[in-house]
């Protein structure tokens, strides 16, 4: 295991400002001298790293590509390039890999190979809206998406609130972008009046808008969302 290269979590912007502004030095030391990378997609994977490191060759990286389309056995093969020495980046197409991302294959994966696994630090939207929100941050639960179905979905929006009563924890979950609006309309008409809600959308970018209030004050507060980035938490009292 000593002589395997390592996988290197790199985390990227959560928009389009100038990555130093929200990634350490860190971040740019590392790509500096990894050429091998798994990415979500190699388009905006190579203009970051060209972003970040304008000096660095872009014919002598070798990126594959990790996404929903991608078979096991490709997938399986991704960090070889370990086994003889040579260290591998898994590249986030927004914010932290492996969190509300597809890296969390390749992550089991080196563990399964005995691959050191070398997170970097940088911003990842889920932890910092829940930050800003106010709420629990000592017991919390990431949901994902919650359904399409405007059954299931009411469902599930007062089962998370009756959790979030009962164990005293934070409920966290994100949406299509081009459904935010309908998704706070939701939670404002499900959720009792006193029901907190935090809308944390277009983080760490200028238009950055974080706001917590209750379903109540949300009727006549409510935020255009549409198409904009969002994480959205409840916590009931």
């Amino acid at each position: 295991m000593d002589t395997y290269g390592k996988l290197y979590l790199i985390p990227t912007r959560l928009g389009d400002n100038p990555p130093l502004e929200v990634l350490p030095i860190s971040i740019k030391k590392t790509i500096e001298y990894i050429d091998n990378y798994i990415v979500e997609n190699e388009k905006t994977a190579r203009r970051f790293i060209k972003r970040i490191t304008p000096s660095k060759s872009q014919p002598s990286l070798k990126i594959k590509v990790l996404n929903k389309y991608t078979n096991i056995e490709e997938r399986n093969t991704f960090l070889n390039p370990c086994l003889v020495g040579v260290s591998v980046g898994l590249l986030s197409e927004a914010g932290c890999p492996a969190i509300a991302d597809p890296g969390a294959d390749i992550v089991r994966l080196a563990h399964e190979m005995n691959i050191r696994v070398v997170p970097l630090v940088g911003p990842s939207s889920i932890t910092l809206a829940l930050m800003a929100s106010g709420m629990n941050g000592q017991n919390f639960a990431f949901n994902g998406y919650l359904p399409i179905d405007k059954t299931e979905r009411k469902s599930k929006l007062k089962s998370l609130e009756r959790i979030s009563s009962e164990q005293n924890q934070t409920q966290i979950f994100i949406e299509t972008p081009y459904r935010n609006n309908k998704l706070l309309d939701d939670m404002i008409a499900i959720l009792q009046p006193n029901t907190k809600i935090c809308v944390a959308c277009d983080i760490t970018l200028p238009t950055e808008y974080i706001r917590t209030m209750s379903a109540k004050e949300w009727k006549n507060k409510k935020e255009d969302l549409h198409k904009r980035p969002a994480i959205f938490i409840l916590k009931k009292d």
